[in-house]
Parts: structure tokens; sequence; C-alpha cells
């Protein structure tokens, strides 16, 4: 991905779910104008996801998603199916794809069923149309208007312009309300952002949360000023006592909370990239109140601590090296750490005496949701890095103030 494109997390997901030989894959390369998926008569081709970042127009950047089918059969097409319902989790919409000729299957009805029981917006499509005499009227399936199956053919491309007019429509009602930092910002407000720059440090770059605050600092009319930890102290000297000529709010990364409040005054604002990352994903007040969980572990419980990307872990790791070491000098205790990274998030969360999560920027708000429900409906408790390394450094009203407001 290129530095000018969207982030994957910022994506619409799109999720094309149906039987096999049901032309998923066809449907795909037919709506995107690409050779995305590999197409066989053969039943069962796609055995993995198949995720492709692009512009689709006139819906914007999308995630385009084709899963295996979904009546896979044997020890291995169980596998490929539970590969394709994991996909649901991210799914902001989804395209069921039916055989025109063979109509509508147990495996169909099944997916329509999760669907709706995890309120994913979604279009029923048959596709093969190109292979049935007569193609049926408006109203005969008792949909909803504008929400009737579409008939298309991903050989003579009939119908795909209509198939990806009614996706731009249903990615428009799923936009996004709460902003990351632009309502925090008056315009000409001076933001200072605190960015550790150490051997954990992308080279060349800032890490996506950073990226996005800068952005959208700017976007308010805001002016955002850049600085390491260790020339903090000196920064806010030159900005002097006039409290006109002083940073509107401080956001710092994490791992450098407790050096950075102890330098900026009481007066101005602090807050996070993570704290500010679980408000814009929708997990913020779940974090708040998981996080009470750190000072009721005990001796022998076991703690998950989840990130949404995978990258090469290094020394000092704050999620394999960091938090870990917090925690315990925290509670006094020996607790047992696991991680996750990715996709690969456990639903099974039973063995967990609770959840300690990034800030999902490389997920998209729907997954973040799903992982934080899966946790609630287990009675885990779930927080996130930053919330987690507030409360612990005794700084999590102060921090999380300017977000509760």
């Amino acid at each position: 991905m290129g530095l000018n494109a969207a982030p994957t997390g910022e994506r619409v997901h799109i999720g094309f779910f149906g039987r096999r030989n049901a032309g998923k894959s066809s449907l795909v390369n037919a709506v995107t104008d690409q050779e995305i998926s590999v197409v066989s008569d053969t039943k069962g081709t796609t055995t993995d996801p198949v995720n492709k970042s692009m512009e689709l127009l006139p819906l914007g950047p999308v995630v385009i998603i084709d899963t295996p089918g979904f009546d896979d059969e044997g020890a291995l097409g169980e596998k490929r199916v539970q590969r394709a319902k994991r996909v649901l989790n991210r799914t902001d919409i989804a395209v069921l794809v039916a055989d025109a000729v063979s109509g509508m299957g147990e495996a169909d009805r099944e997916l329509v069923r999760l669907f709706e029981e995890k309120e994913i917006p979604y279009v029923v499509v048959f596709n093969k149309a190109d292979l049935i005499g007569k193609i049926p009227c408006k109203g005969a399936e008792n949909a909803e208007p504008g929400r009737e199956p579409l008939y298309v053919s991903a050989l003579t491309g009939a119908g795909i312009h209509a198939l990806k007019e009614r996706l731009a429509g249903m990615g428009q009602t799923g936009s996004r309300h709460t902003p990351l930092v632009e309502d925090l910002v008056s315009p000409s407000e001076i933001v200072l952002l605190v960015i550790p720059i150490d051997k954990a440090a992308p080279r060349g770059r800032l890490i996506l949360p950073q990226q996005m605050t800068i952005r959208g600092i700017l976007d308010a009319d805001g002016i955002p000023v850049c600085v390491k930890q260790d020339r903090l102290k000196e920064v806010l000297e030159r900005f002097g006592d006039d409290p006109a000529g002083r940073p509107g709010l401080v956001i710092t990364d994490s791992q450098v909370f407790e050096e950075v409040a102890a330098a900026v005054p009481q007066s101005i604002p602090l807050t996070s990239f993570s704290i500010l990352m679980a408000r814009y994903k929708g997990f913020l007040n779940a974090a708040l109140e998981g996080v009470k969980q750190i000072d009721a572990l005990t001796d022998g419980d076991t703690v998950l601590i989840s990130e949404g990307c995978t990258h090469h872990r290094q020394c000092g790791d704050i999620g394999t090296a960091k938090l870990p070491a917090w925690i315990q000098k925290r509670t006094g205790k020996k607790i047992r750490f696991e991680t996750s990274s990715g996709t690969g998030f456990p639903e099974d969360l039973g063995k967990y005496k609770m959840v300690i999560h990034c800030g999902g920027c490389m997920l998209n708000e729907r997954e973040m949701r799903f992982r934080m429900k899966c946790a609630a409906d287990q009675g885990v408790p779930f927080t996130n890095y930053g919330t987690a390394i507030a409360h612990m450094k005794g700084i999590l009203d102060r921090s999380t103030a300017i977000v509760r407001k």
C-alpha cells in the first residue's frame, strides 16, 4: 500500500459468500474488473480468503474479500468453512452469491441467518442469470424496496453496474460518526504530538495512528507540532507561560505516558494515540471498565495481549515485554501471558481473566466491536494498551478527561 492509500482499517470491507461453484470468484473479478481470484469449474478452487485493497467506484476505497465455498465438505472443507465464517467478523457489507439456475440452497439460507444475527448489511445476488430464460420481476421475492435480489452474469457483465451502485449506497449508510481527534481541536490551536523514535520505530515513517492523528488535526485547521520525548521539556519552555501561545492539547505514545505526564503542566489536556483509537473504534467505554480487572488479577491468571497487525517482535516489544513487566510490577502476582496477532484472535476466551488489545488501527471498526463483544459475551474484561498503561501509571482520569466530555 502506498503512502497516499487509505489504510486497511479505514476501508469498507465487502465479503463475497456462497456455495462452491456459485461463481463468487468470477463475480469478484467482474465487479473489480481485475483477475483477483482464480476461476475454475472445479469445486472448491478458492481454499483461503483472498483480500484485495482497491478503489471501487462509486464507493471509494474498499477491501474485497473472496471466500471459500460455505458448503465445502470433509475435514479440510470444514476448516475452509470456518475461515469463511471468520471473515464475517470484519465484513461491513456481505454479498451472498447464489446460483440463478439452482436457486437458494441450505448453505445460502444459513449465511443469511448469520448476516442477520451479526447485523451485517447484505445483498443477495443470483449469478449466471444468462443461463435462465426469464429473470423474475421485482417484488417476486417479497423483499423490501431497494433490497430485492439482483440477477447478474459475471460472464456477460449484465447487472454488474447495478450491483456496484447497490454496494455504494450500502457503504454510505454505514459511514462512521465518531471522529478521531477533529472534534477536540479548535482552528489555529497547537497540538503537541510526542513521538518516541527508538529501534522499534519503523525507519523512515510514522506508525499509522500518528499519521491519522496528524491528518485529523490538519482537517480541523489545527497546528500539529511533533517532538521526541527527550525534547519535550525544551519545546514546552519555548512556548512560554502565556496560555494563548501554549499547546491546547498534548497527545503522546502510551509507552512514554508517565514521562510525558510529569513534564506537561496539569493545565494542558493530555491523552494518547491509543486512547484516541479506542474512542474512534467504538470501545473506549469497554476499555475504561475492563481496565479495572488488572488490580483483581491473582497468581496463575492468564491474560491475552492481542494485536491487530503482524510484525517482527523485537527486544523490548510493548506487547510481549513492556506490558507484561508493568502488569507484574503493578500486581505483584505471577501472571501468565499469551499473545495473538493479525486475524488470529481466539473466539473462545474462557481461559483468560482479561484481554488487553492494541488500538486496532489495522482493523476495521466492525472487527474491533466483534472482539469486544466476544469478550463481553463471555464475561471477560476487555481494555487496550493506552488505557491499561494510563491506569498503571496513575494518570487514567487525566488522560481520558478530554474524550469523556
